[in-house]
């Protein structure tokens, strides 16, 4: 099919340019608002790009080699600035498509290497391992040999993870690894490889020591534990649990805690909902009793045995928790009125029917942390219908280079 020239109208939610042929919408990767672009259509209303004929101001050069072939970022050709931009108004988009009308706050940004763990896919060929991202739009896996994502120690280990799980891959099947960075060392966490068995263990636990990794695990069962992975949330050392959730940056962590604690205040007594294994429990106990309440029972249970082993040398106040699960089951209006703050950081699907408790409830503040602006607008909807009020948002920018934004808004009752 022949080339198509036209111009970028401007960047859709997953940052596609946007542009129109012959009255049809077509979504354009990799370009900005304002180019004069070649592409070649594809099916399903979308096409790839072909040449950038008038490049926009705002066109930089990207800093990773493997940029347009790797599935991982898709706004590095994009300046800082206009970046930044883009990103807080992808906020008040999901915001305004729900009657909010609200200043956004200027993007709090993430620097380059500074995601401390990621995902990998391996596969096995004949005669080596491939270890990278997926290409876009395809299950091909890209061979790196750099990420500018990830933390330093990721980035040099990368070379270093087919050797690693060798033993366990087979070429009908491909692993996916999790790889995080701890304070003892990389906690590497293995799905979909070939079944354990005992040979298998003893071969992995054999290249998990020559590796030097802190931890290995294989479809959640530990296989290798030379040193234990923790965590350090606001002076908690906290045990990872096995593909536990954590913030993916602690730039970004320590901006959401800085922004939920200004929210918070002065509460003395704070339930924390979807507390994980305690990003924000663990710093707002320090100055308040607070109730962790959370559905997965091994974050909770890392949780537990960490406020025991080091709140009270941190002279923290009372830190309780609850396992619930808050989709199912969420806090009734009664349960939170004995509480002077919420903090709430659901999934990105979002937690509507907690939200619709809490508008019920008398809790005068609320810090709801959010990693998805259209969940996040909906449920903010709820609380604003309940007689909340939004007194700010703030968007936080932990994946650098891709359409994801996460946002923390304080809602006050009156």
């Amino acid at each position: 099919m022949t080339d198509i020239e036209t111009t970028v109208l401007s960047l859709g939610a997953q940052a596609d340019g946007i542009a129109e042929v012959d009255g049809e919408t077509i979504y354009v990767p990799y370009v900005l608002p304002g180019e004069r672009v070649r592409i070649a259509r594809e099916e399903g209303g979308r096409a790839s790009l072909s040449k950038v004929l008038e490049p926009s101001p705002e066109r930089v050069s990207p800093p990773c080699s493997h940029f347009t072939r790797c599935g991982g970022c898709t706004l590095q050709h994009m300046a800082p600035t206009a970046y930044a931009a883009w990103k807080r108004e992808q906020v008040a988009v999901a915001l305004k498509a729900r009657g909010i009308e609200t200043e956004v706050e200027p993007l709090v940004a993430a620097p380059p290497h500074s995601r401390r763990r990621a995902t990998f896919a391996l596969t096995r060929t004949k005669k080596s391992v491939t270890a990278g991202y997926y290409a876009r739009g395809s299950h091909d896996i890209v061979l790196l040999s750099e990420c500018p994502l990830v933390v330093p120690e990721i980035e040099r280990f990368i070379p270093r993870l087919g050797e690693l799980i060798q033993p366990g891959l087979s070429r009908r099947t491909r692993a996916s690894v999790l790889v995080t960075s701890t304070a003892n060392g990389l906690d590497v966490a293995v799905t979909g490889g070939k079944p354990l068995d005992g040979p298998l263990r003893a071969d992995l636990g054999g290249h998990a020591q020559a590796a030097d990794v802190a931890r290995l695990s294989w479809d959640g069962e530990i296989v290798a534990e030379r040193r234990t992975p923790e965590i350090d949330l606001s002076g908690l050392r906290v045990i990872l649990p096995v593909g536990g959730f954590l913030q993916p940056t602690q730039e970004g962590e320590a901006a959401l805690i800085a922004l939920v604690r200004a929210g918070v205040g002065e509460a003395r007594r704070v339930v924390d909902l979807f507390a994980g294994c305690g990003t924000f429990s663990a710093s707002l106990a320090g100055t308040a009793a607070v109730h962790a309440v959370e559905g997965e029972k091994p974050a909770l249970a890392a949780l537990e045995r960490a406020a025991r082993m080091y709140g009270p040398g941190f002279g923290l106040k009372p830190l309780t928790t609850e396992a619930r699960d808050l989709a199912r089951r969420p806090l009734l209006a009664e349960e939170l009125n004995k509480f002077e703050a919420i903090v709430i950081d659901p999934p990105r699907a979002g937690a509507l029917a907690q939200a619709e408790e809490i508008a019920k409830s008398k809790v005068p503040v609320v810090a709801s942390v959010s990693c998805n602006p259209v969940t996040f607008a909906r449920d903010a909807r709820t609380l604003l219908d309940g007689g909340y009020r939004l007194d700010c948002v703030t968007p936080v920018d932990q994946f650098l280079w891709s359409a994801h934004v996460e946002l923390v808004g304080i809602f006050r009752r009156g």
